[in-house]
């Protein structure tokens, strides 16, 4: 499964990576992207499964990302994740607005990373 893991921090891109292994993932590939611009250079429609997209982030942020990622044709379906410390309602809304699948808020445990992701996937994976 390849995984676009687009987060300014590379320590929250490790956790994650370590979070979806831990979670039963076990066939991620991780492509890793410190922002959004670096994330949509990044973005191959044809080769990735899902993303997971923190909100706050240099260059262009991650609901911008996402709002450009759901303009891209696509062969199947991608889900994205906000996995972000924005957690007001307001905030919430405004992803799912934008074309954000589910929302992990920041801190986040191995539980809940395969709570939210399993919830996506369908049996391919």
């Amino acid at each position: 499964m390849n995984v676009l893991i687009v987060d300014d921090s590379a320590v929250i891109r490790k956790i994650l990576i370590r979070h979806l292994q831990q979670a039963g993932f076990d066939d991620v590939s991780p492509i890793e992207a410190v922002d959004g611009a670096d994330g949509l250079s990044k973005f191959d429609p044809d080769k990735i499964d899902l993303i997971l997209a923190d909100w706050n982030m240099p260059n262009m942020n991650g609901l911008e990302f996402v709002k450009k990622v759901r303009q891209i044709p696509t062969p199947n379906y991608i889900p994205i994740v906000m996995v972000t410390s924005e957690g007001t309602v307001d905030r919430v809304e405004e992803a799912f607005e934008a074309g954000v699948d589910s929302y992990i808020a920041k801190p986040f445990t191995v539980d809940h990373v395969r709570t939210k992701i399993s919830a996506l996937l369908d049996d391919d994976f």
